[in-house]
């Protein structure tokens, strides 16, 4: 149905354009890079993206995966070299006079099929509600400190890791949510029973948004070891909420957090992420004024970057510099 709606979206443009013309068009969905944009047809400037999608489990994780994980990033990864040899896929990236990529690795794929002029920016963005909605908790004393995870139950986003660096750390009065549904959860609780971390480890299911936002407030740390987000939203609410991040050195995340707001980790062998997940999680769990100092650096840079207003800015520089170049089309 994407090709249908993009046929048909042209020929509005397409109209519209005739009617009462437009300086430039900017296709902002669906953020994959491998997906064709009709806009960059229309006789006027083209602007991609942000687009990801380029980013993939790295093959030495693949083994850790279950077998429908591992099916899964297989056919992901094919689709990826599928579409990238779509015509109108190659003509949307050679069209486009400044594609946005959501993270590096897509930049190296949109190089390969034709794009020139790539600029590094995440699809993240909030408004100033959610900042206000997720007002940092004094909850640093708690009697119990609370690691978090969010996000759909599946392979790719690595909690079998974090469930087994949070038994190793073996912190005490420490307990593990994971809040999110999803076709791994039984495999993940069977995990959590076998080693021997049940009655510490606490699966909510899905909840709303503003329930799962609830959550995050009430824990200490965020843990992300996702393998490739080319967002990863959770950790942009988590900064905001002044909760230091722990997550895995890979796509999305790897841009939005940095050494200031938490602790990224190198994805080069399952061993080496589970000890170093360990670490993480030992270290900010001891640690209560570097916490505090993530947290504080995390919302400072959540506010300052990743605002939905300071992203306009951003785009909207894009755009002045663009038109600018092509004055005939406002004459």
């Amino acid at each position: 149905y994407y090709y249908l709606w993009q046929i048909w979206g042209f020929w509005v443009a397409r109209r519209l354009h005739q009617e009462s013309p437009f300086d430039l068009s900017h296709h902002v969905t669906f953020v994959k890079y491998w997906a064709p944009s009709l806009m960059a047809l229309l006789p006027i400037p083209f602007i991609w993206g942000p687009v990801g999608g380029g980013d993939s489990t790295p093959p030495a994780l693949l083994k850790d995966l279950s077998c429908q994980g591992q099916l899964y990033e297989r056919a992901r990864n094919l689709a990826c070299r599928l579409g990238e040899v779509d015509p109108l896929v190659r003509l949307t990236a050679r069209n486009s006079l400044l594609t946005f990529s959501a993270t590096p690795k897509t930049a190296e794929r949109l190089r390969l099929i034709g794009s020139k002029n790539i600029r590094i920016l995440t699809q993240c963005g909030m408004p100033h509600t959610d900042f206000a909605t997720l007002a940092p908790l004094n909850n640093q004393h708690s009697a119990t400190f609370r690691f978090i995870s969010i996000g759909n139950l599946l392979s790719l986003k690595g909690f079998h890791f974090a469930l087994k660096s949070f038994a190793k750390a073996n912190l005490p009065n420490t307990e593990y949510l994971i809040v999110g549904s999803g076709p791994e959860k039984e495999r993940l609780q069977a995990l959590v029973k076998n080693l021997n971390i049940d009655h510490r480890v606490h699966f909510s299911g899905k909840l709303s948004r503003q329930e799962t936002l609830l959550k995050l407030q009430s824990c200490q740390v965020l843990v992300h070891p996702s393998l490739h987000d080319s967002g990863g939203m959770v950790c942009l609410e988590a900064m905001a909420a002044e909760k230091p991040v722990i997550c895995l050195d890979l796509a999305g995340p790897a841009l939005t957090v940095t050494n200031e707001t938490g602790i990224k980790i190198p994805a080069v062998s399952s061993f080496q992420i589970i000890n170093d997940l360990t670490e993480a999680m030992i270290k900010l769990g001891k640690n209560e004024s570097l916490r505090e100092q993530m947290g504080i650096a995390g919302r400072h840079r959540a506010i300052g970057y990743f605002s939905w207003d300071e992203k306009v800015k951003i785009i909207q520089q894009h755009y002045q510099e663009i038109v600018s170049t092509f004055p005939a089309v406002n004459s």
